[in-house]
């Protein structure tokens, strides 16, 4: 690769000649392979199929291009035909070297950029190709990520002489628009691949030098991410805002009415004008007695007075509400935009349950190409990563034929919808929304060439689109106020009570629109939607309307609901953290990490996580926080448009984070990671010395006031190690006693003749499998990070995600249920044998203490 000049991203002498030995040999190796018929390359164990198009035309008779992906090559070749040849990298093929920092602070900020390990054979896999080509396209994705891997293949396939290389930008696979791509194909932009190596190397220096500080202070192994710390810290600060949270009492008032065998409710709106603030029941039951005085009263001389000859049951009723106001209007709710990143992420979590990565996984898929039967392998959607809700006309267009034939013109908006840029000032708008690539490939005609995640992630992808280009759903909505005051019960007031309003809201779809296709999902929190309103029957004004029941419900103020992952989403594009390409990896590395745990699809922060985020925001406050990261996004984005040098973001950048990094105290990190209050009254077994914190190259620990000169005395900070003790389990291989130990992730069995028998086994609960009686043992998730329950017996499958214990199921018998707990019904057990659930009953001690 050529040295550009000063202020492009360049590549070291040293790596051009490592580059070249490395791949030299390979590129002998990767000619023998390509005469045997063999165009196979590997990414790290896992080999696929790279090679498509045109293998028998003669040499330079052919145009190469290069994809990043197996499929999507499988895909545009089938579109290309003869004199194409299409081969994919398999992801990137250059990246900074893996076990040292590779980049030179001192001159310039100069990237070491080196072939991934397992890459030079795909290296001269595509050098032998790039010799015998007329042409080269490379068409990795369209973002920055795919600038920058498309300016690495440039590098390494660029000959004296050679063949011109091309950039194509293909933001859908289809075969009109991979032709049209390849006839508009134009010039790698470089100012997009100098933003990409910014990130790269701002990411490469605050892992690489702050994480050192999280071995010493946290734990050996842990490291720190420029983004994902920012992102660890919001759950870590929601999660002290619940801790800190102090529940209020309120009480709400709430009366059910019913007019012509039509149930519905009103609630208290107004206290003498006010908004209500009942903060006891007895403040709740002295206005609920004098709302009933008010009702009973109105109740005279009406067929449900029975004083009166009621003609309606009068035990039914408490009494009648006056209807003073009564509002009426249309309105009208437009459907959504089409999906862009962020929003695909979030309702795919909130509609499918899915994960932020397990979505854009499916969502890669579908964009690159499914085989659909007749029509072959085609690209099912448009690029999966922008901020963008643009659509193209023809897309609207063709739409909107489409859904005059399925649902009627009717239904169909007027004009085109193309929406526009994104809201955000950090939005990039360089691609259209996700949509399908044709419209009228509905969901239900090739849901058999799809697996279940595709369908409904297409399903979801496809709805949403085409509802954006349907009419507005149209409602009738209705207030109703019940005034209970002197002016309209005259007869009721009495000296000293209050003037009361109540408020019945209510609509009803009048013309259906967008939602005959498509409804929004909402999350706990979120608030109703116009067409979850209740229904209300005809009332007119003066009219009096019967009350069923008055009932006061006693309710506490509640904590900001921890993230989900579409909340989650949602917040970090609100602050201009990370890009679309970025947010499923934020998520999975926080989780991988242990960081944070997903339970009941919310995240919790582990006590790692938290100590990580109190070091990392200790230390370095000005960095890991929302302000400066939102900032950095804008600053990429200038050095992108042209308006900013990569050089000076990163030197602006490095000043102040190497000043931090120079005045690193660890006794004080560790003392914010770990409770450090008691340890004044420590003191050395061995010379009686004051226990002090220190930090090493694997932990924090502590020692001795004398260590390591007088003294020799150090311990876990944790405390004293657990001295193993004898259980009385046998060991499965050797037979001897088992001892019970702890590891990093907790108990376990170990064997007491260790190290000569090395058996191992996870801590038993006392609960039995109820397919094969094995006894049911504690794991962890490596994938998810959260325990489990499995039987003891490896070919056994059965698995529990709570907590197993010895009670007996009432229905079956077997001794043997899991601990489920919801907020509806608290803690409840579920039988592992015949699923039935049952409440847990309290004693009476239990109920004390509650």
């Amino acid at each position: 690769m050529a040295t550009k000049k000063k202020g492009a991203l360049t590549t070291t002498p040293k790596t051009t000649k490592r580059a070249k030995a490395a791949t030299k040999a390979a590129a002998k190796r990767g000619a023998k392979a390509a005469v045997a018929g063999s165009p196979v390359a590997k990414r790290g164990r896992k080999s696929a199929e790279t090679d498509y198009g045109d293998l028998s035309a003669p040499s330079g008779s052919t145009s190469l291009v290069i994809v990043e992906s197996p499929a999507k090559a499988k895909t545009i070749g089938k579109y290309l035909g003869r004199g194409y040849r299409v081969k994919a990298t398999v992801g990137h093929i250059m990246d900074l070297p893996e076990k040292k920092l590779g980049i030179d602070v001192e001159n310039g900020f100069t990237p070491d950029l080196v072939p991934i390990p397992g890459k030079e054979r795909t290296i001269a896999d595509l050098k032998e190709a790039a010799k015998h080509s007329r042409e080269i396209f490379i068409a990795t994705d369209p973002d920055r990520e795919g600038e920058a891997i498309a300016h690495h293949v440039a590098g390494q396939v660029r000959r004296k002489n050679g063949a011109p290389i091309k950039r194509v930008l293909f933001h859908e696979i289809t075969k009109d628009a991979v032709e049209k791509a390849i006839a508009q194909a134009g010039e790698i932009d470089e100012k997009k691949v100098e933003a990409q190596q910014a990130r790269r190397v701002l990411d490469r220096l605050v892992g690489y030098k702050a994480s050192p500080i999280l071995w010493k202070t946290v734990k050996k192994g842990l490291s720190a991410g420029r983004v994902q710390t920012v992102a660890l810290r919001l759950i870590v600060e929601r999660e002290r805002e619940i801790r800190a949270f102090k529940a209020v009492e309120y009480w709400t008032i709430e009366a059910q009415l019913e007019k012509s065998g039509q149930k519905f409710t009103a609630k208290l709106h107004h206290v003498d004008g006010h908004k209500p603030e009942i903060g006891s029941e007895k403040a709740a039951t002295k206005i609920l007695n004098e709302v009933l005085a008010y009702a009973a009263a109105l109740r005279k001389g009406t067929q449900y007075d029975s004083a009166a000859g009621a003609t309606r049951r009068t035990d039914d009723f408490v009494g009648i509400f006056p209807v003073t106001d009564v509002k009426r209007r249309e309105r009208r709710k437009n459907p959504a935009a089409p999906f862009t990143t962020s929003t695909l992420q979030q309702e795919a979590a909130k509609k499918l349950g899915f994960g932020s990565k397990r979505t854009m996984r499916v969502a890669q898929d579908l964009y690159e190409g499914i085989d659909v039967g007749a029509e072959g392998q085609v690209g099912l959607i448009t690029y999966m990563r922008t901020d963008s809700t643009r659509v193209a006309e023809s897309a609207a267009s063709q739409a909107q034929d489409y859904l005059r034939t399925l649902f009627g013109k009717e239904f169909v908006a007027a004009g085109l919808q193309l929406y526009g840029k994104a809201n955000s000032a950090n939005a990039q708008d360089a691609h259209e929304s996700v949509r399908p690539t044709d419209p009228a490939r509905r969901p239900d005609a090739i849901k058999r060439y799809l697996k279940d995640d595709q369908f409904k992630l297409y399903e979801l992808i496809w709805k949403r689109f085409m509802a954006s280009q349907m009419t507005p759903a149209v409602f009738d909505t209705t207030t109703l106020d019940y005034a209970l005051d002197a002016e309209h019960a005259p007869k009721a007031m009495k000296p000293g009570m209050g003037e009361y309003l109540f408020r019945s809201t209510g609509s009803i779809i009048k013309f259906q629109g967008f939602l005959a296709l498509y409804k929004e999902a909402r999350e706990e929190g979120e608030g109703r939607a116009l067409e979850d309103e209740q229904a209300l029957p005809i009332v007119e004004l003066g009219e009096r309307v019967p009350v069923r029941s008055i009932t006061p419900a006693q309710h506490f103020t509640e904590p900001p609901p921890r993230f989900s992952e579409a909340s989650l989403v949602k917040e970090l594009e609100r602050l201009g953290i990370g890009r679309p390409s970025t947010y499923a990896s934020i998520i999975s590395v926080l989780a991988d990490r242990r960081y944070v745990l997903l339970e009941q699809r919310r995240f919790f922060p582990t006590d790692l996580g938290e100590s990580v985020e109190k070091v990392m925001v200790k230390q370095f406050p000005d960095i890991f926080n929302v302000a400066f990261t939102s900032e950095m996004e804008l600053e990429l984005d200038k050095v992108e448009s042209g308006s900013l040098g990569w050089q000076r973001v990163l030197k602006d950048f490095y000043k102040p984070f190497d000043k931090s990094l120079k005045s690193v105290k660890v006794e004080q990190l560790i003392g914010e990671a770990y409770d450090l209050s008691k340890i004044g009254e420590l003191r050395c077994p061995d010379c009686g010395g004051k226990l002090q914190q220190r930090g090493g190259f694997f932990g924090p620990f502590l020692a001795c006031e004398n260590h390591p000169k007088a003294c020799k005395y150090t311990r876990p900070i944790s405390g004293e190690r657990k001295k193993a003790e004898l259980t009385e389990y046998k060991c499965h291989l050797c037979g001897e006693p088992m001892v019970k130990r702890e590891g990093r992730s907790g108990a376990f069995l170990g064997c007491s003749t260790f190290p000569k028998c090395r058996g191992t086994r996870s801590m038993p609960t006392g609960v039995f499998c109820p397919k094969d009686g094995g006894e049911l043992v504690e794991r962890k998730s490596k994938k998810r990070g959260t325990n489990f329950y499995a039987c003891s017996n490896e070919d056994c499958d059965f698995v529990a995600w709570n907590k197993p214990v010895p009670d007996v199921c009432p229905d079956c018998g077997y001794v043997g249920a899991e601990v489920k707990f919801n907020k509806t019904r608290g803690e409840f057990r579920k039988c592992l044998k015949c699923g039935n659930e049952w409440d847990v009953v309290q004693t009476e001690e239990e109920v004390g203490v509650a």
